[in-house]
């Protein structure tokens, strides 16, 4: 079917008139008569006849204008939108996330996208780097933010975020509290370790080898950062986290910070996605999140 000249036929229904329509959409009148008389061939049905000094349509020539007037609303409504979800305004965008970011800085920049952003929904897996890696790697999803040292990939594009100090802490009434004392002495404390592959569990014992000392003895293994700072609050061991984990409990008083001399370690968070284009939802919250001061 001709949707050209159905257009030309939805005009002449609108305007009543063949002078008219062709005036709207800017052709000639002969040009209207001609589409719509081809379309009458095509189907091999009448949709217009001779009325007085002009033409009406048919019982059918109306109803098939008003069917595709429908066809041509729904037309506009697909283009706008596709307008929307090229502006970013609308569709679907799912991030990966390991726990840090997750927990502790992804949650504003989502809120403020979500309040800009409403109709764009959005999904946040919490998991572990490997992981996440993989969702992106697997089209499962386009961003992830991703704490800890890790190489490149080929296929990826990794971007540092922020690069998170790692604190010693104590519960505020312990002896340690507040103090500035070396590394060996931090070391004799029982600790809070957090699981195998964990970043911190990998830092500390790197730490201890880079400065020739033994591990710290391992008073608790929690496999969560929840379990582990509620131990060290509630009175026991030391742990060792970082500043995104425990700033705000230092802040109220919950948690003390130890000041151990010469040990300067950072935890980098990174944001990865693909090589290939994002979508223009997710490259405006990829855009809002490095742009953020965090």
């Amino acid at each position: 079917m001709n949707l050209h000249a159905l257009r030309f036929l939805v005009k002449v229904a609108e305007t009543g008139s063949v002078t008219t329509a062709a005036e709207t959409l800017r052709v000639s009148q002969p040009a209207v008569t001609a589409q719509i008389k081809r379309l009458e061939q095509e189907l091999g049905i009448q949709l217009w006849m001779p009325q007085g000094r002009g033409v009406a349509l048919t019982d059918t020539g109306r109803m098939l204008a008003l069917e595709a007037q429908k066809l041509f609303d729904l037309e506009h409504a697909i283009e706008e939108r596709l307008d929307i979800i090229k502006l970013g305004k609308a569709g679907k965008l799912h991030i990966a996330a390991t726990y840090l970011p997750a927990n502790f800085l992804l949650p504003g920049p989502i809120a403020d996208y979500k309040k800009s952003h409403p109709a764009v929904e959005l999904d946040l897996t919490t998991t572990n780097s490997s992981h996440a890696l993989d969702l992106l790697l697997h089209y499962k999803a386009e961003i992830a933010v991703i704490g800890g040292i890790h190489q490149e990939h080929p296929l990826l594009t990794k971007t540092p975020l922020l690069e998170d100090e790692m604190y010693f802490v104590v519960h505020p009434e312990h002896p340690l509290a507040g103090k500035d004392i070396p590394l060996a002495d931090m070391l004799q404390e029982p600790f809070i370790y957090r699981e195998e592959g964990s970043f911190s569990r990998e830092q500390l014992l790197a730490l201890c080898k880079i400065h020739h000392l033994p591990a710290p003895a391992i008073g608790l293994q929690m496999n969560g950062l929840h379990e582990t700072i509620r131990v060290v609050m509630e009175g026991y061991g030391a742990a060792f986290l970082s500043a995104l984990e425990s700033q705000a409990f230092i802040s109220e008083k919950r948690l003390a910070k130890v000041h151990v001399r010469d040990v300067k370690l950072k935890n980098p968070i990174s944001v990865y996605s693909r090589k290939d284009p994002l979508s223009p939802a997710a490259e405006l919250f990829r855009n809002l999140l490095i742009n953020k001061k965090f």
